[in-house]
């Protein structure tokens, strides 16, 4: 359901090489579900409300409230111009031979009117999103609640030619702090953390696995803002490239979910740019630090935002953020086979 990721063609500079698609939970980006009804047409206009109100009584069906019990026959030449949904094909009871009256209790629901059912398949489940929605329609008329922002950003329309200039900027930071990291024997991955309020970079970080294994560019990242905040628990002095500003005085006041608190908690509605998809556990270090959107450049075979799992969308979870893939997606790919030709490089000298 979700679009793939444009190729990267042209310059370095060149906003318009990459799209920024949203990575949407399980329930909006799966296929349309379809369960067997039994329809009926209405061969008579004139008990349309009167069946509707009947069959609604003996056959509410409860488990689909998104589907509209009527639909019109589109079809030319159609001897009726309307049919009714009459019950799920699991509701009717076991029968040889299926005909409307069988189908129907003559004590609560009088079939003048109606035709002979036949079998059709409908939307199990509420549309999502606008590709779910035009999939269902198409078997049954069915009610759709947009969110537009949804629908836009699965278009790759979200973010206007000024705000994909900054997020250009802030991910080639990321970029050029995975090379640093690179030549310094790490793993070339890079992380910037961005007050997108102020437009102003909070942290860049890479990876710094080389003194912890637990040292990922996200992990550094995080505590390089808690150090921007007056914490934080390690020290990555020897690293030039990984570095913090402190919020100012404007980024401080107030902050949604500080309770009066005079900072953020730790990335409070911050933005995180990052080469490589995180994996669980900085997925869930984001999480904990209430980050308000992620963007990353390439996907991950053990990528917990998109690839292997989507953690960002756990309803079981106490906070739930954006996620953005594509990037520089070429660009943050080419870092990839950096880190490739390194591991090829260390086998052969074993």
């Amino acid at each position: 359901m979700e679009p793939q990721t444009k190729r990267w063609k042209g310059s370095e500079c060149d906003t318009d090489s990459w799209v920024a698609y949203p990575v949407l939970s399980d329930e909006q980006s799966q296929d349309v579900e379809l369960i067997e009804a039994f329809a009926a047409p209405i061969v008579n206009k004139k008990e349309t409300s009167r069946l509707v109100r009947e069959l609604s009584s003996h056959y509410p069906l409860n488990s689909l409230q998104h589907i509209k019990r009527v639909r019109a026959v589109k079809a030319k030449g159609s001897p009726h111009p309307l049919e009714v949904l009459v019950c799920l094909v699991s509701d009717a009871p076991d029968m040889t031979v299926v005909d409307i009256k069988s189908l129907l209790p003559s004590d609560k629901v009088k079939p003048e009117g109606l035709g002979e059912p036949f079998v059709v398949k409908v939307p199990a489940r509420p549309p999502l999103t606008r590709p779910q929605f035009e999939l269902a329609s198409k078997h049954w008329p069915t009610s759709f609640h947009e969110d537009k922002q949804v629908t836009v950003a699965l278009k790759g329309e979200l973010f206007g030619p000024a705000q994909k200039s900054m997020m250009h900027t802030y991910m080639m930071s990321a970029v050029a702090a995975a090379r640093a990291g690179h030549e310094l024997g790490m793993e070339a991955v890079g992380a910037v953390v961005v007050d997108p309020v102020m437009e102003r970079v909070i942290a860049v970080g890479h990876d710094c696995r080389g003194d912890h294994p637990l040292h990922h560019a996200v992990m550094v990242c995080i505590d390089l803002v808690a150090q921007s905040q007056g914490g934080g628990c390690y020290s990555f002095d020897k690293y030039p490239t990984c570095t913090f500003t402190a919020p100012t005085l404007a980024t401080t006041e107030n902050p949604p979910d500080s309770e009066g608190s005079s900072q953020p908690y730790i990335c409070t509605r911050y933005d995180f740019y990052v080469t490589r998809e995180p994996c669980v556990m900085c997925a869930m270090a984001l999480v904990h630090s209430r980050v308000g959107r992620v963007f990353y450049g390439a996907a991950s075979a053990d990528g917990a935002l998109g690839t292997k799992f989507k953690i960002h969308s756990q309803k079981d979870l106490n906070h739930r953020f954006e996620v953005y893939k594509g990037v520089l997606g070429e660009q943050c790919e080419d870092l990839s086979s950096l880190d490739q030709t390194k591991r090829n490089s260390l086998q052969e000298k074993r």
